[in-house]
């Protein structure tokens, strides 16, 4: 397995298998443009693919710089240990059904945050996905060290309202809650 940076020419492959892993309309190419330019900065990019022997993309992490993000109604900043300023933010990862288990996910969030630290961050804030297949998002984040700060239930229910995304385990009404972690780096 290969972790590359995350470029243009894999925007089509990662928006399909975003859109297979998290729902229908989670991704296009537009707004995958828009989510890898917050990731990089001072030159270094911060997302990734992971890339099989046969030049297959099997992963991809997407991580957003510190200051290049915005915080909203969902992030508890008096919970967090480090300022918005210095705090980065892991939007999104998906590893194929096929590559599961395999250490795909860590090797991907190890690039991120050593990138995200060349960067001056001293921290990455996620919203792990709690009806993930077995909560396996919220286990793997876990492992890696990640705490807990809240949860937060109907947390993507308003892309549904809004953007047409279609939940995987809901369907047209998004209903699934977020864990609020942070990842100290």
């Amino acid at each position: 397995m290969l972790i590359t940076k995350l470029t243009p020419e894999h925007f089509p492959t990662v928006v399909e298998l975003a859109n297979q892993i998290h729902g229908d309309n989670y991704l296009d190419n537009a707004s995958l443009q828009s989510m890898q330019c917050q990731g990089v900065k001072n030159g270094i990019n911060a997302s990734f693919v992971a890339v099989d022997n046969t030049g297959d993309i099997i992963g991809y992490r997407l991580s957003f710089a510190a200051g290049q993000w915005h915080s909203d109604s969902w992030c508890s900043e008096a919970l967090w240990p480090v300022p918005l300023d210095r705090m980065a933010y892991f939007k999104s990862v998906g590893v194929t059904v096929a590559a599961r288990g395999q250490g795909v996910a860590s090797a991907l969030l190890r690039q991120s945050v050593q990138a995200l630290k060349q960067q001056g961050a001293l921290a990455g804030l996620a919203h792990i996905w709690r009806e993930s297949p077995g909560n396996a998002a919220q286990q793997y984040f876990s492992q890696a060290g990640a705490t807990l700060l809240k949860v937060h239930p109907d947390k993507w229910r308003h892309l549904s309202e809004s953007a047409g995304y279609y939940c995987p385990v809901c369907g047209a009404l998004c209903r699934c809650s977020a864990a609020e972690m942070v990842l100290v780096f």
